[in-house]
Formats: C-alpha cells, sequence, structure tokens
C-alpha cells in the first residue's frame, strides 16, 4: 500500500560528510583524512570558556534570552519578527510544512533535500507549475551559490534557508520576515565551523515562531550551545575578518582547480562546484590521497569542494598535481629508480589528470 505522504518529490537525502564509508572503501584512520565534502568553515570560532553548570543544569531563560537578544542584533532582525533558536536548522525544517495544510511546494533543484523530505513526510505535492501554496529558496542556493530576489518570494508560505548567507550578509532577504508566511532560516555550525554544536535559528512573524517553539519543546538548546553561541554571536569583529578570509580562500581554491582543468560552475565562500569531465573519478582520485569530496547523484560531472584548513593546501595542491612517472607509472616520484630510462627517453614526464 502507498503510504499517503509519498508523493513525486525525490527521496533521495544524500549529504556531505559520510567520512566512514570512504574509510571502508579507501582505507585510513579518520584523522588521516581531509574533509572537503561539507561547506563547513574549516577555521572554527575559538571555543569560549564553558561553565560547569552550562552542562549539569537545565538551559535557563536568561540564557536563552541572552542568545536571541546576540542572534538578532547581528543578523539585523526586523522589529516586528521574532525569533526561534532550536538545536540546528534540519530540526526546524522538519517541522515547517505543518505551519500549514498540505498543499503543493516548489522547491527549485538541485537543492538541499532535507526540504524536500520535510514536506514529502508532512503529505505535500511538488507544484506543477501552478502557483505554489509553498516555496523554498536555499540562498544562496547550495551547491550552485544561485541567489534568489525580493521579487521572487511570493508564496503564501515562504521559506528562505540562509544557512550559507553569513558569508554574504549584504544579500540577505531577512528584512522580508515583517511580511506574513515569511521565514529565514539561519545556521550556525557552516560560518562558524561548529557544526557539531548543533544551533540554528529561524525567524519570522511571531505567530508561526510561536508555533514551532511549541513544536520542538522546553529546553530545545542545549547549555553549552547557549553560552558559546552568544559569545560567538556577539563578535562581530571575529565575522568580518572571517568573511574576508573566507572568499580569498575560494578564490585560491578556484585557481588551483581551474590549472587542473576544472571548470568554476557556482558556490558560495565556504564551498565551491566545479564542472569536471568525470566527477566519479575525481572523487575516487582523491580519497587516495584520503581527501574527501562531494558529488552527486543528478550529474557525473559536478564536484563540490569545500575550504581545505590552512596547512592542508600544499596537501590538496600536491593530490590534484600527483604526477605519474612516464617510465614505470610509479604514483610517486622515483629518480632513483627511472634515473637511465629517463635519461634515454629524454626526461619526459605526463602529468595524469583526471
Amino acid at each position: 500500500m502507498t503510504h499517503p505522504t509519498q508523493n513525486i518529490l525525490a527521496p533521495n537525502r544524500d549529504h556531505g560528510g559520510g567520512l566512514d564509508a570512504a574509510i571502508d572503501s579507501y582505507g585510513g584512520a579518520r584523522a588521516d583524512w581531509m574533509d572537503l565534502s561539507s561547506g563547513i568553515n574549516p577555521v572554527p570560532y575559538p571555543m569560549p570558556d564553558v561553565l560547569a553548570s552550562d552542562w549539569t543544569a537545565l538551559p535557563d531563560a536568561a540564557a536563552l534570552t541572552a542568545l536571541t537578544d546576540a542572534a538578532r542584533a547581528f543578523w539585523q532582525v526586523p522589529g516586528g519578527a521574532d525569533i526561534l533558536a532550536a538545536p540546528g536548522t534540519s530540526a526546524i525544517i522538519a517541522q515547517i510544512p505543518r505551519l500549514a495544510p498540505p498543499g503543493t511546494v516548489s522547491i527549485p533543484p538541485p537543492t538541499y533535500n532535507e526540504h524536500a523530505a520535510a514536506f514529502r513526510f508532512h503529505g505535500w505535492r511538488e507544484a506543477d507549475g501552478a502557483t505554489p501554496d509553498a516555496r523554498v529558496h536555499v540562498h544562496p542556493n547550495n551547491p550552485d551559490g544561485r541567489l534568489w530576489t525580493r521579487a521572487e518570494v511570493t508564496a503564501s508560505l515562504s521559506i528562505i534557508d540562509e544557512s550559507f548567507c553569513d558569508t554574504c550578509p549584504d544579500h540577505s532577504l531577512i528584512k522580508l520576515t515583517v511580511h506574513q508566511g515569511t521565514l529565514v532560516l539561519k545556521s550556525f555550525g557552516k560560518f562558524w565551523g561548529l557544526a557539531g554544536l548543533r544551533l540554528g535559528f529561524v525567524i519570522g512573524q511571531p505567530d508561526l515562531i510561536t508555533f514551532l517553539r511549541e513544536a520542538l519543546g522546553p529546553w530545545a538548546v542545549s547549555g553549552p550551545a547557549l553560552r558559546i553561541g552568544t559569545v560567538a554571536l556577539s563578535d562581530h569583529a571575529w565575522a568580518h575578518m572571517t568573511r574576508r578570509r573566507l572568499w580569498d580562500d575560494s578564490t585560491r581554491l578556484d585557481g588551483v582547480m581551474n590549472r587542473c582543468g576544472a571548470e568554476l560552475v557556482g558556490g558560495t565562500a565556504l564551498f565551491r562546484l566545479y564542472r569536471v569531465e568525470n566527477a566519479t573519478a575525481w572523487q575516487a582520485r582523491l580519497a587516495r590521497h584520503h581527501i574527501w569530496t562531494r558529488i552527486f547523484p543528478y550529474s557525473s560531472h559536478l564536484l563540490r569542494l569545500g575550504l581545505p584548513p590552512a596547512d592542508k593546501w600544499a596537501r590538496l595542491d600536491a593530490a590534484l598535481w600527483h604526477q605519474t612517472c612516464r617510465c614505470c607509472w610509479s604514483p610517486r616520484w622515483c629518480w632513483m629508480r627511472c634515473l637511465a630510462n629517463l635519461s634515454r627517453s629524454g626526461g619526459a614526464f605526463r602529468i595524469r589528470r583526471f
């Protein structure tokens, strides 16, 4: 029997990460791997001191208020909008379809697939060209970095997922939360590089936020997350410096990939999307160097990379430009073994690209 929530929305829920599967296939310990498959800041916010009571006591209202006040100031939340902190944006995404009776939803692909999964679970159907009852705008979009405009936010229930927008705050559509039915999502883990903390926010009109608050229940955010989030969101100087560094590093990554024959498709300052001849081959080749990247089930040519840590650029460059001896096809330089043959053949090396 077909479950009533099944519809034509794609069921695939592939994500970045998944190092366990990579390790099973290519070996090594987790510490040996460089995970570039997710768009998380590789230079995280420096951890502030956490009190013992943050771990042992139930989170209190004063700490929650301090966090939401800091978030309101950081994102310049309009005065008429309310804000809710949650244990990650995924927890909010799972509840949003309950804000309206099931109808039609537009989620322009390709994009982050948890939105489709949530609407599908709650019985919504994909829009078939008519004006949808709800629409999701991932802004900037994951994985291609597309930015939406105010004029495109027209559905009676409009979700604007700004999980990656902290790298380009001038493009934020948060001012639209003064309109009924418009919600903006914010992720803490990506820009601040603390994904394991599980902290996210939703901003919108008070009636919608009240419903979501009741749906999540009390003490949704842990004591350590309240304290760390408050300190980090109050540190505007760190955010400004980080934005500049991330854009510099993303430009650097484009240069490295371009020299290897990859074509930039789009992205954000936290991840870049490239078109390559064979994405699976690129991923496998880098995985043999214990570097994990993201490919997509809907394309054989798209490859997404996050930014390497500051001390790992040389390792990525070496893996991308790995040269193979024309004489013995060894996976490393072998001057002693092949010096005589190289001399006889004119010393030619061939760079093997993906």
